[in-house]
C-alpha cells in the first residue's frame, strides 16, 4: 500500500456532469434547502442552498465479493419505487450475481443534510461509496481530505460524508489519475489511501465500516458545520426523519385535487405535481428552475444547464399548480416574478433562483405570462392580499407596448420575428393586464393595440400558397416565426442555431406554435388556417412511438442527439418533444374529442418512476446510448414544462377547456374587437395598405411632428403628436376624413433630436395588406 498522503495527478481530468436522464428528483417539506437527484440507481447532482447551485457530480457505490469488484452505475441492474406517487422517498435494491444492495434516500426536513439507509447482502462482501464534489456548480479547484469522514471545500461551501459505523479506509484523489474508481480499475481492489487533493477536480472513496447501517451527507459554509449537521442528523436516526419526510409529503399531497381517470394517468398526474413542488426553491420561495438536471450532461460542464428560472416555465409550473388547486404554491410563483422584474418592465431570459441573469435576450412572451398568471389567480379569488401585483403588471404592459409584437427572441430562444405563439402571449397579456388598470384611456389603448396585433397575425405568420402548400394539398399554412419587415417579413430567411447557423426561408419551416391560437380564444379550432397547419404538422412534425404520438418543435430542428445517437454538441437532430404531444391533446379536446391517447403517450414517454423528459428517441433503438424509441434521450429530465402541461391537459379533459382561455379574452373576441377600430402604424412594423374603415395611429417612441400630404404629396400639413398611454406618442388620421383619399404620404421630424426621420412612407387606403406588398412603399429620402 502507498505511503503517500498527498494524491498525485493535479489537477485531474476535465469535470462533466451526470447524464441528465434522471430516475427521481426529491427534498424535503421542511426548512432544509437540499435537492437530490437520482439516476442509474445512485445520488447524482445534489443541489445546496438553492435550486440553482449543485454541489457534486454523483454519489455511487461499489460492491467487491469473490466475483471481483462492481461499480453499481455501471451495472445498471436495479429497480427503483417510492411508497406513493405523493412521496418522492426512492428506495433501489441493485442485485447481481452474488450481492443485493438496498438503499433508501431521505433528506433531513430540519437539516441540509441527505441521509443514505443501506444493507449489503451476500457472502463475502465490501460496501465503498464514491463522492465527487463539484462544489459551488464547479467541478475545478476543489478540495477533498479523507479521513474519519470525507470532506471536501471550496470557498465558503463544504460537504461532509459521515457514516454511523465509520470509514475502515478511506482515499481522496483527482479524476481520472487517483479517484477511487481508477484505483479499482487499475487494481481491482483499494489500494490507494491518500489522505488529501486539493485545487483540481477530484474525488473520495470510502470503505464502509459495516454492511448496514446509514450515510449521511451534509452541507454548510464551513468544513466544521457540514461535519456537525451530518452528524447531528446520524444522532437523531434514520427512522424519525424518514417518518416527517413521509409525513410532510403527504399533508400536501392529499390536498391536490387531481381528476378521476385511469389508474396510470392519475399515478403519473401525483407525480407531475410532486416533480413541480421538488423543483420549487426554499431559500427563494418561488422560484422554479426548468430542470434539476444538465442536458447531456455527462459530456458538459456548463454552469447553468436547466438548473435556473425561466419566467415562462415559471409560470407554465404555476398554472398547472392551479388545475390541482395549489393556489399558495402559485402564489409564492407570482411573488418571486414580482421580486425578479426588472425596473423596465420585463424580466430576465433565465436566472438563478436569486434573480441573478444567466443569459439576457429578451422574450415578449416572458413578459406577457406573468400577467397571465396574476390574472388566473384573480379569476380563481386567489390574489387577495399580494402586493405589487398591479405595478408588476403595468411595467410588463409597458414593455409589451413599447417594444411588440416583434420578439427578439421565440420561445426556443434562437430567433427573432413574429412567432403565432408569443403574438398570442402578447395579445391575450394586454386583454388580461386591461382588467388591472383603472385609467379608461389607458385601458382603450391596451384593448386597441391588442385587436390589432391580433387581425394582423396571419398578415405576419401566414403564407397562401407557400412550398408546402402544394406538397401537402392545403392552400396557406403558420411559418414557425416570420422574420421582421426589415429582414423580409415572409421573404426572409431564418437561422437554425442548431445548424451551424444555416439559414432556411421561413416559410419552409413549420411548427406547433399556432396552436396556442385555439387554446387562448383567439382563433377558432375548426379556422380553415389552423386545419390547413394541421395537415402540414401532422405530417413532417408527428412521430408514431411505441408508447404513442410525439411532435418534434419544427422540420430542421438540430437540438438533439446525432444520428448515431451520440450527445448533442452544438449540432445534432431534433428530436420528438413530450410536451406538444399536451399541446397537441389540448388541440384534440377543443375539436370536441377525448385527448385521453395523448395523456396516455405522455404518461409512457417517461423514466424509470414516471419523470417525463424534454425529449424522446425517434429513432431505431441504440442500446450502448441506452435509446429506445419513444423513451427519454439525455435532454432533460424531467422537464418542468412538460409536467406542467400534462397537469394542464388532464384538468381542461375534466373542466373542458383549457386553463389558458380566460374569460377577458373570451368576451373581447365576443364583442367584436378582433376586426374593427384603429391600426398603429409603427416603423418597426408598417404596413403599406389601411383597411378603408379603420383609424390610422401613427406611432412612434418619442415626440415628433408628422408631416403628411395625400394622393402624391397634396394638401400637406404638419401635425403634432400627442401623448399616448405608456410612453408612445401618436398622430391620428381618423376614416372620416381619409374617405376621399387613395395614399397617405407622410415622413416624422423628431422634435426631441431636432431631425427628420429621412423616410418617406406611403399608405395605401383600401384593402387589407397583401404578404407579396408588405412594407414594399417605404422610400429613403435626404433628410
Amino acid at each position: 500500500m502507498s505511503s503517500l498522503t498527498v494524491a498525485p495527478g493535479a489537477p485531474g481530468g476535465r469535470p462533466t456532469w451526470t447524464s441528465s436522464a434522471k430516475d427521481m428528483v426529491t427534498t424535503a417539506l421542511g426548512t432544509s434547502r437540499l435537492w437530490v437527484t437520482v439516476g442509474y440507481g445512485i445520488v447524482n447532482e445534489i443541489y445546496w442552498p438553492a435550486t440553482g447551485k449543485p454541489q457534486i457530480r454523483d454519489l455511487g457505490f461499489i460492491v467487491t465479493g469473490p466475483f471481483g469488484w462492481r461499480e453499481l452505475k455501471r451495472v445498471n441492474q436495479y429497480v427503483i419505487s417510492k411508497p406513493e406517487p405523493f412521496v418522492p422517498l426512492p428506495q433501489i435494491v441493485h442485485e447481481g450475481e452474488g450481492y443485493r444492495l438496498e438503499l433508501e434516500l431521505v433528506p433531513d426536513s430540519k437539516r441540509d443534510v441527505l441521509q443514505i439507509a443501506y444493507r449489503l447482502i451476500g457472502e463475502g462482501l465490501k460496501l465503498y461509496v464514491l463522492l465527487a464534489p463539484h462544489l459551488d456548480n464547479d467541478g475545478e479547484r476543489n478540495n477533498a481530505r479523507a479521513g474519519d469522514d470525507l470532506i471536501a471545500w471550496k470557498g465558503n461551501t463544504a460537504l461532509c460524508l459521515a457514516s454511523d459505523s465509520g470509514f475502515s479506509r478511506s482515499s481522496a484523489g483527482y479524476v481520472g489519475v487517483s479517484d477511487g474508481w481508477q484505483d479499482f480499475n487499475q487494481n481491482g481492489l483499494m489500494a490507494w489511501t491518500y489522505n488529501e487533493a486539493t485545487n483540481g477536480n477530484v474525488a473520495l472513496l470510502g470503505e464502509v465500516g459495516s454492511n448496514e447501517g446509514t450515510l449521511a451527507l451534509g452541507f454548510a459554509d464551513t468544513r466544521e458545520g457540514a461535519r456537525t449537521l451530518a452528524r447531528s442528523s446520524l444522532s437523531e436516526g434514520f427512522a424519525p426523519i424518514r417518518q416527517h419526510f413521509i409525513e410532510g409529503w403527504e399533508k400536501w399531497g392529499k390536498n391536490l385535487s387531481v381528476p378521476r381517470t385511469t389508474a396510470e394517468i392519475e399515478r403519473e398526474a401525483y407525480i407531475s405535481a410532486v416533480v413541480l413542488r421538488v423543483h420549487e426553491d426554499r431559500t427563494y420561495p418561488g422560484s422554479i428552475v426548468a430542470s434539476l438536471s444538465v442536458p447531456w450532461g455527462n459530456t458538459s460542464d456548463s454552469s447553468g444547464g436547466y438548473h435556473l428560472v425561466w419566467p415562462r416555465d415559471c409560470v407554465e409550473a404555476g398554472l398547472a399548480l392551479i388545475a390541482v388547486g395549489q393556489f399558495e404554491d402559485a402564489r409564492r410563483m407570482l411573488g418571486h416574478l414580482i421580486a425578479t422584474q426588472l425596473p423596465d418592465g420585463r424580466w430576465y431570459q433565465n436566472m438563478y433562483p436569486d434573480g441573478r441573469a444567466f443569459w439576457h435576450g429578451i422574450q415578449l412572451d416572458e413578459v406577457g405570462f406573468p400577467i397571465i398568471l396574476a390574472a388566473k389567480l384573480a379569476e380563481k379569488d386567489a390574489l387577495a392580499g399580494m402586493g405589487g401585483v398591479g405595478s408588476m403588471i403595468r411595467r410588463a404592459t409597458a414593455f409589451i407596448v413599447q417594444n411588440g409584437p416583434i420578439t427578439a427572441q421565440d420561445r426556443w430562444e434562437e430567433n427573432p420575428g413574429a412567432s403565432p405563439f408569443s403574438l398570442t402571449v402578447q395579445i391575450v397579456a394586454l386583454i388580461a393586464a386591461a382588467g388591472f388598470i383603472d385609467d379608461a384611456d389607458d385601458r382603450a389603448y391596451m384593448l386597441s393595440l391588442a385587436s390589432y396585433w391580433n387581425e394582423r397575425i396571419e398578415d405576419w405568420t401566414y403564407i397562401e400558397n407557400g412550398p408546402l402548400a402544394e406538397a401537402y394539398g392545403v392552400d396557406g399554412y403558420y411559418v414557425r416565426v416570420g422574420p421582421s419587415l426589415a429582414e423580409g417579413g415572409l421573404r426572409g430567411r431564418v437561422e437554425i442555431h442548431n445548424r451551424s447557423g444555416e439559414t432556411i426561408p421561413a416559410v419552409a419551416l413549420v411548427g406547433m406554435e399556432y396552436l396556442v391560437l385555439v387554446r387562448s380564444g383567439l382563433r377558432d379550432a375548426n379556422d380553415p388556417r389552423i386545419r390547413n397547419t394541421l395537415k402540414i404538422t401532422e405530417a413532417l412534425l408527428r412521430v408514431d412511438t411505441p408508447q404513442g404520438v410525439a411532435y418534434r418543435r419544427y422540420n430542421e430542428d438540430g437540438y438533439g442527439e446525432h444520428a448515431d445517437g451520440s450527445p448533442f454538441d452544438g449540432q445534432g437532430i431534433g428530436r420528438a418533444w413530450p410536451l406538444l404531444t399536451g399541446e397537441r391533446g389540448h388541440y384534440e379536446l377543443q375539436l370536441g374529442r377525448d385527448p385521453l391517447p395523448y395523456l396516455r403517450a405522455m404518461a409512457r414517454m417517461t423514466g424509470r418512476t414516471g419523470l417525463i423528459p424534454e425529449q424522446v428517441w425517434d429513432s431505431p433503438a441504440i442500446p450502448s446510448f441506452n435509446l429506445e424509441p419513444g423513451k427519454p434521450t439525455g435532454s432533460a429530465m424531467p422537464l418542468v414544462w412538460a409536467h406542467a402541461e400534462y397537469l394542464k391537459l388532464l384538468c381542461a379533459r375534466e373542466t373542458g377547456r383549457p386553463l389558458e382561455m380566460l374569460p377577458a379574452v373570451q368576451a373581447h373576441a365576443a364583442a367584436g374587437r378582433q376586426s374593427t377600430g384603429t391600426w398603429h402604424w409603427r416603423s418597426e412594423v408598417p404596413f403599406d395598405t389601411l383597411p378603408c374603415d379603420r383609424d390610422i395611429s401613427i406611432e412612434a417612441s418619442a415626440p415628433f411632428l408628422l408631416h403628411v400630404g395625400f394622393d402624391g404629396w397634396q394638401g400637406i400639413e404638419d401635425r403634432p403628436s400627442s401623448p399616448l398611454p405608456f410612453g408612445r406618442h401618436g398622430a391620428r388620421l381618423t376614416a372620416r376624413e381619409l374617405a376621399h383619399r387613395s395614399v397617405i404620404d407622410f415622413t416624422l421630424y423628431f422634435t426631441g433630436e431636432e431631425c427628420w426621420e429621412g423616410i418617406d412612407h406611403h399608405v395605401r387606403v383600401g384593402d387589407s395588406p397583401t404578404q407579396e406588398s408588405q412594407n414594399t412603399a417605404a422610400t429613403v429620402v435626404d433628410a
